[in-house]
């Protein structure tokens, strides 16, 4: 008997590993962050040739790590790394709030994914005015605190906007809606800072805008949850009224409730979205008003009161239809670090695979981009690209968004450049944002749904491959599908 519990222990766990294997779609990625010049750029004031490089560079390590996507920051503080139509060009920039860098950061960073066939989710603050008042305390002209002070709060060192004011939503809502207009983006992406963390001792100001408009509410935290839901439905509609394929995401902190406080909640005990942060993370997920959730599972497997393993099985369960990823923390591995489990990026590695064994899961993202790349102790990329990410992958389908069906490629051609090179050149169909080429052994079965056969994603028409030789050449086909804005994906096409 027990033998047969350890066969069957054994064939669940490789049927768990096979579907790992064999599925291409998994969102992989970094959060950039821009906020005190975390990531990019390295610090305010360097000229747009350096920005430039910078960013080529953070984009080429993505794309060495068999990763597909960014997560990255272009609202940090109710500012722009873009051309905004409502707010000024981020002082982390230039140094100067206001001041035209001398391009657009955003979409030279588009442009620059698109090359390399990488997603961009944009990621936006909604209330942070000002995380550090002491450090910086200087506005543009034209930034809206001077416009409306009446929507500012001040807590700690901080500026915020008043959560309870319909202004502030209408706000912020133009913002989204002229980020959605202008640029070619995949997502809206808000991370945990709603209301914000809470300072011991110190009430957030809102009594008189509680006061004003109640909206019926008689409890001030149930009234503060309304808030947050009204800007976040809001949003979504927003960005569905002017691209329905756009995704919106939220990146909420590990804990919706702990079960103390909620049926539903985890087996956790620490602070939490709905209680700490105002958030309802699962009502918005019930109600439809957010296409994917991306909890930032920054703790630890075996972490007592707060356990990755516990939070990541809570997270895939409770989906309600939404896409799930898991945001990990390479900024915690350390040799300093006071859990021994974070001493290695062992750590990381044991969340991977974790991921990688539940269908529900669809992929992780790294906090942050100069974590995972630069820093020593983590040195991760030999290990992913040759196992956990050693294949391609391209991003998950959701079903939450308007699908769009892209046209196949037209007029592919295959020629030879040299003796080692092959050139492959196509035409972009309707509705086709990117493009997978495929490799298949000749007189082999076709099988795309293997990642193993996919050697490249990109957002142009032509690419260089290399071969051996000419043997090798004729021992392989090559074929290409292109993707939509939904991430959907056309028939093959084979450069025969």
């Amino acid at each position: 008997m027990k033998k047969l519990g350890l066969y069957l222990i054994i064939l669940i766990f490789s049927a768990y590993i096979a579907h790992a294997q064999t599925n291409k779609r998994a969102l992989r990625g970094v959060w950039v962050a821009t906020v005190t010049n975390i990531d990019w750029p390295a610090k305010q004031g360097l000229s747009s040739e350096e920005q430039k490089q910078e960013m080529i560079f953070l984009l080429d390590k993505v794309k060495d790590y068999n990763m597909n996507t960014i997560i990255f920051q272009i609202r940090p503080t109710a500012d722009a790394f873009y051309k905004s139509s409502y707010e000024p060009y981020s002082h982390w920039l230039t140094g100067v709030q206001g001041e035209d860098p001398g391009y657009d950061p955003l979409q030279f960073t588009i442009d620059e994914c698109h090359k390399r066939g990488l997603n961009i989710h944009v990621w936006l603050n909604p209330y942070r005015i000002n995380n550090d008042t002491v450090a910086y305390n200087t506005y543009a002209k034209d930034h809206i605190i001077n416009k409306h002070p009446d929507w500012v709060i001040n807590y700690g060192k901080a500026k915020y906007f008043d959560p309870g004011l319909d202004g502030v939503r209408e706000f912020t809502c133009k913002v989204v809606k002229d980020i959605v207009n202008n640029y070619d983006i995949d997502a809206i992406h808000m991370d945990d800072y709603f209301y914000p963390y809470k300072i011991s001792g110190q009430e957030f100001p809102d009594s008189l805008t509680f006061v004003k408009y109640p909206r019926g509410f008689g409890n001030k935290e149930d009234w503060r949850r309304n808030n947050v839901n009204l800007i976040i439905k809001e949003i979504n509609e927003t960005i569905k009224s002017v691209k329905p394929w756009v995704e919106f995401g939220i990146s909420p902190f590990a804990i919706w409730r702990n079960k103390t406080e909620d049926p539903r909640g985890s087996e956790t005990k620490a602070m939490t979205n709905y209680d700490g942060l105002y958030a309802d993370i699962l009502l918005w997920q019930e109600k439809g008003w957010i296409d994917y959730v991306l909890p930032q599972l920054y703790f630890n497997i075996g972490y007592p009161i707060a356990d990755y393993a516990i939070l990541s099985d809570w997270w895939s369960k409770y989906n309600y239809g939404a896409n799930v990823y898991a945001g990990l923390a390479p900024y915690r591995v350390s040799k300093k670090a006071k859990q021994k489990e974070w001493h290695s990026s062992q750590e990381l590695i044991r969340q991977i695979n974790r991921n990688m064994a539940d269908p529900n899961i669809k992929g992780e993202i790294y906090f942050s981009a100069k974590s995972l790349f630069d820093k020593p102790e983590v040195n991760l990329e030999k290990r992913l690209v040759k196992k956990e990410y050693k294949s391609l992958s391209i991003s998950p389908e959701n079903n939450r968004i308007k699908r769009i069906e892209p046209e196949n490629p037209l007029n592919v051609s295959l020629q030879t450049e040299d003796e080692h090179n092959i050139i492959l050149k196509w035409q972009r169909g309707k509705n086709a944002k990117r493009f997978v080429i495929y490799k298949f052994k000749r007189n082999k079965p076709v099988n795309r749904d293997n990642p193993e056969t996919i050697i490249a994603v990109t957002g142009l028409t032509e690419i260089v491959l290399p071969y051996k030789n000419k043997k090798d050449f004729k021992k392989y086909r090559y074929g290409i599908t292109s993707l939509s804005p939904s991430h959907s994906e056309s028939s093959i096409v084979f450069f025969d």
